[in-house]
């Protein structure tokens, strides 16, 4: 099966349904809006390790690094070993510098 075909019949991650919301109703626009939302966030911690994390057709990610390296992440919970895989170091988020810097980044 080819990658587009597998995108198209992925399973949800427990994050994709992560509120009480006009989400759960079925309503596209609050559900795109949440996804949004966690990209965001989650680009705030990648940030310390040079990646960035975009929605694609909102049913997967492109995870990119600095160099231009990018891998399609199903779901946020197999996020991380791309990450790694990526950066090229350990993304361990109770690293003290990584904590240092995003309490940083905070203000």
């Amino acid at each position: 099966m080819c990658s587009l075909c597998g995108m198209l019949g992925g399973q949800s991650h427990w994050t994709d349904n992560s509120s009480p919301s006009a989400a759960e109703r079925g309503e596209a626009h609050a559900r795109w809006r949440e996804r949004q939302a966690r990209v965001l966030l989650v680009n705030t911690v990648l940030q310390h390790y040079g990646l960035t994390l975009a929605d694609w057709s909102g049913s997967s990610y492109v995870l990119s690094s600095r160099t231009g390296r990018t891998a399609i992440v199903d779901g946020l919970g197999e996020l991380w070993a791309h990450a790694e895989r990526l950066s090229g170091r350990r993304c361990d988020p109770l690293d003290e510098r990584l904590l240092a810097w995003l309490e940083l980044a905070r203000r």
